[in-house]
């Protein structure tokens, strides 16, 4: 099971008119840094495009039936896929952890979606998904590792590389690997992937050490967002297709790129989507002279009043 540019160009059809074409910010003279603004999509999150993909295919295919669709979450992919459901009309349940950040909960419930809070870590919530999924008829979405999802997802690295081709490096956080699955399959032969995860939540470098996808535990700062136990076979492909620079952060590492987005850009971040920044911030992925990086600033759900300094 792969994804490829040609999955992420159906996608962008797919979409165009429901989701956001987010800004592609120049943050320096030399035009060495960019940020892909994706906090700024609907939701606040890159989950929307997958979302809609997702829905938009099963509606088509008759997949998406009376009975709507299930996710599990850690709190973005509910929100998207909740969201989607509203303005498409479908009936949508959301299966989120016991610590899903209440901010997210609310706002799922606010377009409409039932929430149902399962287990302490995602892969509990999504296991029951998948059993109210074969009880219901209600179609499965998949929060990073169906085709659809992360097809959508990869949108933004087709926007990205059209807005400014001379892109030599994409730099995304990896959980699950969705978004990374989709960008690299929009990128591959065209820029390079880096993918930055926290060390509480290593996915991907366990993967690649064991060769295939394995469990992990996770925890940390970012593991309401970042905090999948497994990486996902797309993202797994991926690696295979064409190896990424994989590099890892510290929670502190993450809290201070968070804190340098806001201050230095007045970006408000959450903790997921300031790990890829916070790989360029802390030293850990140093560019080449001349290399031109864009870094994804992928979600902003996150409790506003701890951006400030105390």
């Amino acid at each position: 099971m792969t994804v490829t540019r040609r999955d992420v160009q159906a996608a962008a059809s797919r979409i165009e008119g429901r989701v956001r074409r987010t800004p592609l910010w120049q943050t320096s003279a030399d035009g060495s840094l960019w940020l892909k603004l994706e906090l700024l999509q609907h939701c606040g999150v890159f989950k929307t495009r997958g979302a809609f993909n997702r829905q938009l295919a099963g509606l088509e295919s008759g997949e998406i039936t009376d009975a709507g669709i299930v996710v599990a979450s850690g709190g973005n992919a509910g929100l998207a896929q909740a969201f989607a459901a509203r303005e498409l009309g479908v009936r949508a349940n959301v299966f989120v952890p016991e610590a899903a950040p209440q901010v997210k909960v609310d706002r799922i419930e606010a377009y409409g979606a039932e929430v149902r809070r399962v287990g302490a870590e995602f892969a509990e919530a999504h296991r029951a998904s998948v059993e109210f999924a074969d009880e219901t008829g209600a179609a499965l979405a998949h929060a990073y590792d169906q085709v659809d999802v992360a097809a959508g997802a990869g949108t933004l690295a087709e926007e990205l590389l059209e807005d400014e081709p001379s892109i030599d490096t994409i730099v995304v956080a990896v959980g699950g690997g969705g978004l990374y699955a989709g960008v690299a399959a929009s990128a591959l032969g065209r820029a390079r992937v880096v993918v930055v995860e926290p060390e509480q939540c290593p996915t991907l470098h366990r993967a690649i050490d064991a060769g295939r996808p394995v469990d992990v535990a996770v925890s940390g700062v970012a593991s309401d967002s970042l905090g999948a136990r497994r990486l996902g076979d797309l993202a797994f492909s991926a690696v295979e297709a064409e190896a990424p620079v994989p590099v890892m952060v510290t929670d502190d590492e993450i809290v201070a790129a968070r804190t340098a987005l806001w201050d230095e850009f007045r970006v408000p971040s959450e903790h997921g989507a300031a790990a890829a920044y916070a790989a360029l911030h802390s030293g850990r992925y140093v560019p080449e002279p001349g290399e031109r990086v864009a870094v994804v600033v992928c979600g902003a759900n996150t409790d506003a009043a701890t951006l400030a300094r105390p």
